[in-house]
């Protein structure tokens, strides 16, 4: 679960250019 969860970090990261927490953040909160 916690490596799915850093991959998709990660992917995003690069995509949109979010912080880890901004993504956490987002991925809370959706």
């Amino acid at each position: 679960e916690y490596i799915r969860w850093y991959n998709t970090e990660r992917i995003s990261t690069k995509l949109e250019g979010l912080s880890p927490v901004q993504y956490r953040a987002q991925a809370l909160a959706a």
